[in-house]
């Protein structure tokens, strides 16, 4: 991944954060227009970088807070 790319999405305000995960989820921006494949990958990736520095595990996409049962075996 481009190091500009990183530093940027690292540097989004949680508003930008949560305007570019709510257009993933719906596949479309505020406006109504559909994300292309290309910005929904774009976007993927600067929330998934934005949650790797700013979000607990827990609190980030697709965290499964569940063990896998043969773990939990003595």
């Amino acid at each position: 991944m481009n190091k500009t790319f990183v530093e940027f999405s690292q540097q989004l305000t949680p508003e930008l954060y949560g305007k570019l995960k709510t257009a993933l989820e719906l596949g479309k921006w505020p406006n109504g227009s559909e994300l292309s494949q290309e910005q929904s990958e774009l976007c993927m990736q600067a929330v998934i970088s934005y949650e790797a520095v700013n979000l607990s595990p827990e609190e980030r996409a697709g965290y499964l807070g569940q063990r896998c049962k043969s773990k939990n075996k003595g």
